[in-house]
């Protein structure tokens, strides 16, 4: 007896905020409001998830409202991260508007008389034969959404689909093309006053000491706060707040820090560190062969700042025992969560409201900034203070990537094929972000007068994508491999959750010895690549990539040409990607050709926004980035100090999509980062003969590199 089919589940997000009124409702005449738990932050997610609505509901993408994630309204969709969005929100709203269509059509059916096969939705009109008609806001009043969705609702085929699968303009761009106030940071809300928050220069000092007097002499001052070694002043004006700010600094008395480690030899820092270490992977070989040969190598990357061109700012504004909170932050539930344990308040005594920030990458300064507003704002008389942290304190005291050092053992026979892999990584946690811990992650709560300790960043589990192991288990197909994380169990340099978490760093490495191996065989890249992969999507961008770049050009001195690959975290989306490079006195990154597989892209458009965004990101961290420190303070605090990619070093970026509407579709955000990587690593390679494997890619490496070689 055949076994019957499993029953149908509802969508992780769904499952988790059933309730389809939280998701959809009809508003006003003609006008829908949608309202996913995801934030937009610059990855257009927004305007994706209105197509999807639009799709299932038959309605035209201009009468949709996308109303901003509260934790007022919204559905609780944890976090925006991971490339997750289209995943996990994306899904629910097609589960939730198709049901909700179905719902309308059956209330149709009954006003009507008419059954509802007959009957049809063309922008919300629902008309049958006859030239019957009503529409869903003429229904709204018969049809409640307050009930839970059902996992019986069926989606269209992607056949059906008018709006998912086409380039659809992005609907937060308007605003921010005629610089209307959609951001944060230009938010002026009534009675708005300005805050600053006192930190110290030297890492993990303490504030022993305030001479207040200078600072209360300011105009405009409004109150100073202080508790513990948290402190900061609101004034009337942020001219105010400066002024009050830097007359606390020169009279505020801190103790000694804590030392940080040599920039210069990270590698052996994270090797001698206590770790916690996991066994992510292994496979055995069939058949025990002995090794020709081993080859050993070690690519390290350095700290990462997130970078974001505009400070991290929040508001915040009481209430007698309430407190609302507007923030830029990816997680408003999870930093609500923190939030109720530093101000020992009940969850729903507090709001937290998101709005559009500056570009993110991960877990920047944003829930931080949220804290310290909502501590300044008790000096405030109910009124709301905004509170922005200036450059120097965004690259001092937000979180960074963490480094890495990355070892592989490659064995290979006396044909220099791989019969074993051994892959190793020495990192700090990658994760740290708020409300997922019975103490609090955010920077003041390990400031005030009773503190709590400062979080040592952990990873996700594999299950989750991992840490800093992410996308450390190989694609290719070789017979056996040991694949180890050593998490780092001391924190001195603050890390959490940059873009693509350990996977940049990984594919990196991966990409780097793969290609050092067909090389050494006397094999094109590309064809030693495909040798290795059975699966057939994997296959198929590598080979587009190529013939998209019309792999490989004829020689021609000072260029070089690179590949590198990846399946993000081994689950998402596919990318490959191929770098030309100019090695002159400096490495220019002249043109980079990629190819992605997302399954359905909702938006095409939108897909091959998030590539070329990763792609120069990625560039931008393989030639300049790094975070900078000598023994007692961070010291990469400026643009001069922490340079990144400037507009006219930006390569050409060419983008494939391969296209699989009938593929659920996931994220493109982190996809090219480590390809593009590897893609530029190994373009130095084929350019100038010398293998970087400690990033930045910078000039004085090179030199270093060709003398060793010499």
């Amino acid at each position: 007896m055949s076994a019957s089919p499993p029953a149908p589940k509802l969508p992780l997000s769904l499952a988790a905020n059933p309730r389809l009124s939280s998701w959809v409702k009809f508003t006003g005449e003609g006008r829908v409001a949608i309202s996913p738990g995801k934030v937009e932050i610059g990855q257009g997610i927004v305007t994706a998830l209105a197509q999807i609505a639009a799709d299932e509901l038959d309605i035209e993408i201009g009468r949709i409202d996308m109303i901003r994630a509260s934790t007022a309204a919204s559905p609780n969709e944890g976090v925006t991260s991971g490339s997750l969005s289209i995943q996990q929100s994306g899904r629910a709203l097609r589960h939730v508007c198709s049901e909700v269509r179905q719902r309308f059509l059956a209330a149709a059916s009954e006003r009507l008389g008419v059954d509802a096969a007959l009957l049809g939705v063309e922008d919300g009109t629902i008309s049958g034969p006859g030239n019957i008609r009503t529409s869903y806001w003429e229904l709204a009043g018969d049809v409640s959404l307050d009930r839970d969705a059902t996992a019986g609702a069926s989606a269209k085929t992607a056949a059906k689909r008018a709006v998912a699968g086409h380039a659809i303009q992005r609907v937060d761009i308007p605003d921010k093309v005629f610089a209307r106030p959609r951001f944060i940071h230009d938010c002026a809300l009534p009675g708005l006053v300005h805050g600053r928050v006192l930190r110290p220069d030297i890492s993990g000092a303490r504030l022993i000491a305030l001479d207040e007097a200078a600072a209360r002499g300011v105009s405009g001052l409004i109150g100073i706060v202080r508790d513990g070694s948290f402190a900061g002043v609101v004034a009337d004006s942020e001219v105010a707040a400066e002024a009050a700010l830097k007359a606390l600094r020169k009279d505020a008395t801190w103790s000694a820090g804590e030392p940080l480690p040599d920039e210069d030899d990270l590698a052996d820092f994270l090797r001698s560190q206590p770790v916690e270490t996991t066994v992510i992977d292994t496979r055995v070989a069939a058949a025990t062969e002995q090794a020709a040969r081993t080859l050993r190598r070690q690519y390290t990357r350095p700290y990462i700042a997130h970078a974001s061109i505009a400070p991290s700012c929040a508001m915040a504004r009481w209430d007698g025992d309430r407190v609302h909170v507007w923030t830029h932050s990816q997680g408003v539930y999870l930093l609500r969560a923190d939030l109720a344990i530093v101000l020992k308040l009940p969850t729903e005594n507090i709001v937290v409201e998101h709005m559009e920030g500056a570009g993110c990458y991960g877990h920047n300064a944003a829930d931080d900034v949220a804290l310290d507003a909502v501590l300044l704002a008790k000096a405030a008389d109910g009124r709301p203070v905004r509170v922005q942290w200036s450059r120097h304190d965004e690259m001092s005291h937000a979180p960074f990537g963490a480094a890495m050092a990355i070892e592989i053992e490659a064995d290979l026979d006396a044909d220099n094929e791989i019969i074993g892999w051994r892959h190793a990584i020495w990192s700090n946690g990658h994760a740290a972000r708020p409300g997922r811990a019975a103490q609090p992650a955010l920077l003041a709560a390990s400031e005030i007068a009773n503190p709590y300790p400062r979080m040592i960043s952990t990873n996700p589990p594999a299950a989750n994508g991992g840490g800093g192991d992410r996308n450390s288990v190989p694609l290719y197909d070789f017979p056996a491999w040991t694949i180890t994380s050593h998490r780092l169990l001391t924190m001195p340099v603050r890390t959490s959750a940059l873009r693509t978490l350990g996977a940049q760093g990984n594919v990196f490495a991966i990409e780097s010895l793969v290609d050092e191996i067909a090389a050494l065989r006397g094999e094109d890249p590309i064809a030693f690549r495909l040798q290795h992969l059975r699966d057939e999507r994997a296959r198929e961008v590598i080979r587009a990539a190529a013939r998209r770049a019309a792999w490989k050009p004829e020689r021609r001195s000072g260029i070089g040409y690179g590949v590198g690959f990846a399946r993000y975290k081994n689950t998402g989306a596919y990318c490959a990607g191929i770098a030309e490079i100019e090695g002159t006195d400096e490495i220019r990154v002249r043109r980079l050709t990629l190819a992605v597989d997302v399954g359905e892209a909702i938006n095409p458009d939108g897909v091959i926004n998030q590539i070329e965004g990763g792609a120069i990101q990625a560039t931008s961290w393989v030639l300049k980035e790094r975070v900078r420190f000598d023994p007692l303070r961070i010291t990469s605090t400026s643009w001069t100090d922490y340079p990144i990619l400037t507009f006219s070093e930006v390569p050409m970026v060419d983008v494939e999509i391969i296209q699989r509407p009938e593929i659920e579709p996931v994220g493109a955000g982190e996809a090219a980062h480590g390809p593009v990587t590897a893609a530029i690593a190994n373009a130095v390679h084929d350019c100038l003969g010398v293998r970087i494997r400690d990033l930045p890619i910078t000039r004085d490496k090179i030199i270093a590199a060709m003398e060793l070689a010499s």
